[in-house]
């Protein structure tokens, strides 16, 4: 472990650094929450689409294909390079607080997203599956990563699959 790397009590790795650059040999999936309305173009995504054209265009495709209402908990795996790819976690209802202060997360969609790319993990375990992400939900989407951290431990961490958490430099995501 370097002086930037912690283990969290859930045997979560958190890094300091670049999530679009995940560590590691195998597959690597870098897991990031969508919305579910079609609107890419703030937070995490531009560092996504600064680094490849496709899974800004696969998660625009699919949105109008499914008539312009992603559904909560889906996830679109997009192959950007051959041992990374992006999963488009549909984890967020619309992109701002409703009239009660609701925030735009919803961790059902999450924990139903995580259950999808695990299921993918656990089906290709030949290819060394690791998952890697910023801290998924907790910027625009308005969520708490004391709520996030443990729905890794449910599906991730305890079927024996590797997460990694990158916190950009600074402390804040890298836009």
């Amino acid at each position: 472990m370097t002086a930037a790397e912690t283990m969290s009590p859930s045997s979560v790795r958190y890094v300091t650094g670049d999530a679009t650059a995940p560590e590691g040999d195998g597959l690597k999936i870098i897991a990031h929450c969508c919305n579910n309305i079609g609107l890419w173009g703030a937070g995490f995504v531009l560092s996504l689409s600064k680094k490849w054209d496709r899974p800004e265009a696969e998660y625009r495709g699919w949105h109008e294909r499914t008539g312009g209402d992603l559904p909560l908990g889906a996830m679109q795996l997009v192959p950007v390079e051959p041992d990374v790819y992006i999963a488009n976690l549909v984890g967020q209802h619309g992109v701002r607080a409703a009239k009660g202060g609701e925030m735009p997360i919803r961790y059902e969609a999450i924990s139903k997203g995580f259950r999808l790319i695990t299921q993918y993990a656990l089906a290709h375990r030949e290819k060394k599956v690791s998952v890697h992400m910023p801290r998924l939900g907790c910027a625009l989407a308005g969520g708490s990563w004391a709520k996030v951290e443990p729905l890794i431990d449910v599906h991730f961490v305890a079927n024996g699959i590797l997460v990694t958490v990158y916190d950009w430099p600074g402390g804040t995501f890298n836009p």
